[in-house]
């Protein structure tokens, strides 16, 4: 994984939340632009909702996957 694929998807117009996948099988979400930074060098931090921080070196990122949320439900209406 390299830095500058990273910022790509970090800085997508729209954005999409994504997940990244370790080489040791965890993975990690990144919900929005604001919860990731660039630590210097290889590594990121990413919080997450429960106000803990992962720091990630970019070379154990295997992949990373956009997130698919659940499909938006509109109102039916009703005749």
């Amino acid at each position: 994984m390299t830095t500058e694929q990273l910022r790509d998807m970090l800085s997508a117009q729209p954005f999409r939340p994504f997940r990244a996948h370790l080489a040791d099988g965890r993975e990690v979400d990144i919900q929005h632009p604001e919860f990731a930074a660039f630590g210097g060098g290889r590594t990121f931090v990413v919080y997450t909702s429960d106000d803990h921080f992962e720091i990630i070196d970019l070379l154990l990122v295997t992949s990373l996957e956009i997130i698919n949320g659940s499909p938006r439900r509109g109102r039916r209406s009703k005749r």
